[in-house]
């Protein structure tokens, strides 16, 4: 059964059309012209309890307009969104009470507080039993290694210092739902990596229904089972991530170690069915879809001209993949 269920979504704003100069501020001041901008475009979802989501899209493509809907802080222009059987801009404290999120940047703990009066306060806004708050508290300190941090002010905290705490406040009492929107931003490979293995870890000993949309697409190859694309407010995929990969990830990157070349290959290699991307005289590095060659071949091609001593293979990542459809590489994704 679905806890959430999104349903011909909509969200429009008005947006002032500016125009320039003192003759234009003017003319805003007074009289001044809307046009209608689309951010969510009849969108329509389901998520089942415990599932791993990744919200992904571009800049404007209507993530965190969605991500404010579901968690009530925008009302929607049209159509509906029930989570776990509420609307939450109706019933906004309801809500909140199953849910936890993280926006970015934006705090949820107290800034001149140690950051465990800031845990306490959350204990006693959500009504936390004693011991499952102990028992929380215990196990994110050590996942996220805060046992340096609880008596430290907010505000001395580093940024993936404040982003570990600020991911153990969310998840403190036990929500349903955690919505995570751009979590492990500006952060250092290390701290992603262990917010990463700490969401993983909630979501399996809980079943806790995660939400994360991020630019770092990282977070979704590490975190995520399930992909909703967006683009420009509306779905184009949605489906799990491995298949959107095996449809969609045909093509492969090879790197040749060569040596004794007998001129330069890219103006010789007879092959249309790849794309020469890299050339030295130590090293070629090809681009080529499974569907229209295959290494064998390529291999076969390239050894009339050099002699290669090693090869090493790439298979399309996620981000390759979001590049070339984004460059409109496919222009029919669903």
């Amino acid at each position: 059964m679905a806890i959430i269920e999104v349903k011909d979504l909509v969200k429009t704003y008005k947006i002032i059309e500016k125009e320039d100069g003192l003759r234009g501020y003017v003319k805003n001041l007074i009289k001044p012209k809307y046009r209608e901008y689309t951010a969510v475009n009849k969108i329509n979802f389901n998520i089942k309890e415990g599932e791993l989501v990744g919200y992904i899209g571009e800049n404007g493509a209507g993530k965190s307009t969605t991500i404010k809907m579901l968690t009530g802080i925008l009302t929607p222009t049209s159509g509906k969104v029930i989570v776990d059987g509420i609307e939450p801009y109706k019933k906004r404290i309801e809500n909140n009470k199953k849910i936890g999120a993280v926006f970015g940047q934006k705090t949820q703990l107290w800034w001149d507080l140690p950051v465990i009066e800031s845990f306490r306060l959350i204990k006693q806004m959500y009504k936390i039993p004693e011991g499952e708050y102990r028992k929380n508290l215990k196990s994110f300190t050590e996942i996220l290694e805060l046992s340096d941090l609880l008596e430290k002010q907010v505000k001395n905290l580093s940024l993936g210092q404040k982003m570990r705490c600020e991911i153990a406040a969310t998840f403190l009492h036990n929500p349903q739902i955690v919505y995570l929107d751009e979590p492990t931003i500006g952060l250092d490979v290390f701290v992603k990596e262990n917010i990463r293995q700490f969401i993983k870890n909630v979501n399996k000993q809980k079943n806790t229904t995660v939400i994360l949309t991020t630019h770092d697409l990282k977070d979704i190859e590490d975190v995520c089972d399930r992909i909703i694309l967006l683009d420009k407010g509306n779905i184009i995929y949605d489906g799990e991530k491995q298949k959107f990969k095996d449809i969609y990830g045909k093509s492969a990157i090879a790197e040749f170690i060569v040596e004794n070349k007998t001129s330069l290959i890219k103006n010789n290699l007879n092959m249309r069915e790849l794309k020469i991307i890299e050339e030295t005289d130590t090293n070629l590095k090809v681009k080529f879809s499974h569907t229209e060659t295959t290494i064998i071949n390529i291999v076969e091609e390239i050894s009339k001209y050099c002699k290669i001593i090693d090869i090493h293979m790439k298979e399309a990542e996620l981000e390759d993949i979001l590049k070339e459809i984004y460059k409109g590489a496919h222009t029919n994704v669903k």
